[in-house]
């Protein structure tokens, strides 16, 4: 069956055919809207979200679906203390395909191991984010009509700031993309990040201390806010709350072209008087994730039992009883999953379920 837990879980072949019928779709609204009559959508918000429920919850409707769930794990029997798996198990019976968002990491990888229809990652604490890597593929394919080549900028939280992790991912399928890191000191890209993906997978990267340095190589910039519910130092959050502020000037220097892209929600990074910049383009982006999210939806009940669309093959888990993973925001922390460690090229022991470096 597959699952989209990890951005590298659809292989570049898949992340075309999305991004080519999100395209198709923008193009054709009436061609899909009655696509997935009475099929049903389950959403499952472990943690406070707007854009990217409601936006499940739009792309399913515009397909003709219906959709199910709750938006607070405290009104679900989670309150009760069901755990991950029992709850994907329970919800599979009555939904064709779930998106979670968990505050826990590894949350959705754990239920993918039970459930009997496509999960689908919709936001694990820090560590991932998939599909809005897709709404930012697709944004940059409608923005720029390429995404082979580019040079982008992500500043402000890359230590926290899951979907930075997800897109380098996503970007490594491209060819000749250049990653510039614009980060203090305390939210600079995890070391994993650069040497498990842009190291090893070959994408050129490296970093800088200003925006303004390097803005006028940008294709892309690709801000991002400071994360304070990530922190558990909070004078550690005020000293770099307000790095990096995106304001008309800094643009001066910009591309033409250039694309403007958040996640969001902002605070403070982008200050409004660049929303009528025609190069912000992180309105538009929230409009892509709702087309890229019916197409993703589409193509994982189409590929529900394809053996050619099967999850990526890797190497069985290693497992060790006097080893655990160091993550106490990680599922095998906080449920009876089982440690489980995968081992890197170079021979370090990561958590399978978050990443984290087994120490």
């Amino acid at each position: 069956m597959k699952h989209l837990i990890d951005p590298m879980d659809l292989s570049k072949e898949e992340l075309d055919q999305i991004i080519g019928l999100a395209q198709d779709i923008i193009s054709n609204r009436e061609k899909y809207q009655d696509l997935l009559s009475h099929r049903k959508l389950a959403t499952l918000f472990y943690e406070p979200s707007t854009r990217t429920r409601l936006s499940f919850t739009s792309a399913m409707m515009e397909l003709g679906g219906n959709v199910l769930g709750f938006s607070d794990a405290k009104s679900s029997s989670v309150s009760k203390g069901e755990t991950v798996q029992d709850t994907v198990r329970v919800v599979g019976c009555f939904a064709d395909v779930i998106a979670m968002r968990h505050h826990i990491e590894g949350a959705q990888l754990y239920a993918s191991e039970v459930s009997k229809v496509p999960i689908i990652n919709a936001g694990d604490g820090s560590h991932s984010h998939p599909t809005q890597t897709l709404t930012d593929l697709l944004t940059i394919q409608r923005e720029l009509g390429h995404i082979d080549g580019i040079t982008i900028g992500f500043c402000g939280d890359l230590k926290f700031g899951r979907t930075v992790h997800s897109l380098i991912k996503a970007l490594s399928r491209y060819k000749d993309v250049k990653v510039i890191l614009i980060a203090p000191d305390e939210l600079k890209l995890p070391d994993y990040i650069k040497h498990d993906v842009c190291d090893r997978l070959g994408v050129k990267y490296c970093e800088v201390s200003t925006m303004e340095e390097v803005m006028p190589q940008l294709d892309v910039l690709y801000m991002t806010r400071v994360q304070q519910e990530r922190f558990l130092d909070l004078e550690e959050f005020d000293r770099v709350k307000d790095s990096f502020v995106l304001d008309c000037q800094k643009l001066s220097g910009a591309k033409e072209k250039m694309a403007i892209l958040h996640p969001l929600p902002r605070v403070n990074e982008i200050l409004t008087e660049v929303d009528d910049d025609p190069r912000a383009a992180y309105f538009r982006q929230v409009e892509n994730g709702k087309f890229v999210r019916m197409a993703l939806i589409t193509k994982l009940l189409e590929w529900k039992d394809d053996p050619l669309h099967a999850m990526p093959e890797t190497d069985a888990p290693e497992t060790d009883p006097t080893l655990r993973c160091s993550n106490g925001k990680c599922i095998c922390n906080n449920e009876n999953a089982q440690h489980k460690f995968r081992r890197t090229d170079n021979g370090t022991l990561r958590c399978w379920y978050c990443d984290s470096k087994i120490k």
